[in-house]
């Protein structure tokens, strides 16, 4: 298994490096230098919260305990063992002795040095699984929720409040986006509504002069406010991600700046959507959040230590698959040579994507 997703990531940064070339794309905050590194609170990507700081240590402790177990599954003394302390834990250890590690057979120490990525990959998933059953448990509500306002459109013009609840239209009071839309499907730009938005538990009556649908929308003929509505269906979608493509959106989350992407905002971080669900328990999104780290943060450390490249775990493994093949031709010699080439070409790639975008808009 270590081995399909090693060749997966080595994929995945030549296909990534390869669309930087062609799409030359401008530097953005993921290239950032203090972005590279998964440290909460350093990147800015990353939240310094309970939640991530639980599933960072839990991270190191999961991928270290495999290699400890796996050490004496395979009658490998286990040195030394514990976590690195800079007022905060930033990282974790096991050390094997190195006369065990050296009279065991190659098999065997490749278990040993898979044994953390695994435990990452598996307890991940385990965690995506568990929060997206529970995420089917927030009800999402019906209201017209507005958290958006179209630039150089009447709702922006006229200083609708965001966010804030659609009440009433021409008078008309509404409950639910379709009803919103029902009154609306009878106008024409150019028309003037009367639109009651509740703020903090004030309504205000504004005066919209409806426009023109944008042509990427769609082409509807009825007048168009100019805003953007909550979107209670994040929830059926989230519940159809326990798939490869959906996991990869999943992490893909802290990343997405798009408006599809700051609905998913809710899975992780302590945004007002959340307000907008009734939920089964207290706590239940301290619990959400606690489960997509708990998963974000296994599945990138399980994917990055399955790369090719010493000092990585999928670099130790790379390293004895290799001499199991070449000394079986006599070319055992050559194995160092061959891990430091890929190991190097390892570090390219991934320096190509944070260096690349730069370099083509100096």
């Amino acid at each position: 298994m270590v081995i399909i997703v090693s060749v997966l990531m080595v994929l995945m940064l030549l296909i990534s490096v390869n669309m930087i070339l062609e799409s030359k794309p401008e530097p953005t905050a993921l290239q950032k230098p203090q972005n590279i590194l998964l440290i909460p609170g350093i990147n800015e990507f990353v939240p310094s919260t309970f939640a991530v700081w639980f599933a960072f240590i839990f991270t190191l402790v999961i991928h270290e305990g495999g290699h400890a177990i796996l050490c004496r599954v395979e009658n490998i003394a286990v040195k030394s063992m514990g976590l690195l302390f800079l007022l905060i834990p930033i990282g974790a250890f096991v050390e094997p002795n190195e006369e065990g590690v050296k009279k065991a057979l190659s098999w065997p120490r490749m278990r040993m040095y898979g044994a953390g990525i695994m435990n990452n990959i598996v307890i991940g998933l385990l965690s995506f699984g568990l929060m997206i059953v529970l995420i089917g448990l927030a009800i999402p509500s019906e209201e017209p929720i507005v958290t958006g306002v179209y630039n150089n459109y009447s709702a922006q013009s006229a200083g609708v409040e965001v966010p804030s609840i659609i009440k009433t239209v021409n008078g008309n009071s509404v409950y639910t986006i379709n009803e919103v839309s029902g009154l609306l499907n009878k106008t024409r730009p150019g028309d003037i509504i009367q639109v009651g938005f509740e703020k903090d538990g004030k309504i205000k009556d504004y005066n919209l002069t409806l426009s023109a649908w944008p042509e990427e929308l769609n082409n509807f003929k009825s007048g168009f406010m100019g805003i953007d509505y909550y979107r209670p269906d994040v929830i059926s979608t989230i519940q159809h991600m326990f798939s490869p493509i959906g996991i990869l959106y999943l992490l893909s989350v802290p990343f997405n700046p798009t408006s599809d992407g700051q609905y998913f905002k809710i899975l992780g971080f302590d945004v007002s959507d959340t307000n907008y669900y009734s939920v089964p328990f207290p706590g239940y999104w301290e619990l959400i959040h606690l489960l997509y780290w708990s998963g974000f943060i296994n599945l990138a450390a399980g994917l990055f230590n399955a790369l090719p490249m010493i000092p990585l775990d999928g670099g130790y493994i790379f390293k004895e698959g290799t001499e199991r093949i070449l000394s079986r031709r006599g070319l055992s010699k050559y194995t160092d040579n061959i891990v430091g080439m890929v190991s190097s070409g390892m570090i390219v790639l991934m320096v190509a994507i944070f260096v690349l975008p730069y370099l083509f808009h100096l």
